[in-house]
């Protein structure tokens, strides 16, 4: 297995991203970095710039990260961590939270590399629930 792409989910709410970690922590596996960044760093609705530098730090194990935020000031933030730290391996995604995170969990477990993985996220835009 190629090394493991990690996964930041970056939220307005701690809560959201947390409950999203769990679903997708049970459908990966335990060999995919998740790390999550809601809230702000008291706790509160926003994005925190330092929970989501810390949390591409903690979710870094060599194979890239794809950062995948859930809307407004969180896409906003999080376009401003990878302007001030660029990094090529650390992609922001413009997908789906849920389907995008779920895509791209199933297919980090698989072994991709970070740009299938950036790739299967995006593709969840595309799947029709009906």
């Amino acid at each position: 297995m190629n090394t493991p792409v990690g996964i930041v989910l970056v939220s307005h709410s701690a809560e959201l991203a947390s409950g999203l970690r769990l679903l997708v922590e049970q459908i990966g596996s335990e060999d995919v970095p998740l790390a999550t960044a809601g809230g702000t760093d008291d706790g509160r609705i926003g994005t925190s710039y330092n929970l989501l530098l810390n949390a591409i730090k903690d979710a870094d194990r060599g194979g890239g990260v794809i950062v995948l935020p859930d809307l407004g000031s969180s896409v906003l933030t999080a376009r401003t961590v990878l302007e001030d730290h660029p990094r090529p391996d650390v992609v922001l995604v413009d997908a789906p939270f849920v389907e995008g995170a779920v895509a791209a969990v199933v297919t980090a477990a698989s072994g991709a590399d970070l740009k299938t993985v950036a790739d299967a996220a995006k593709e969840a835009r595309n799947v029709h629930k009906l």
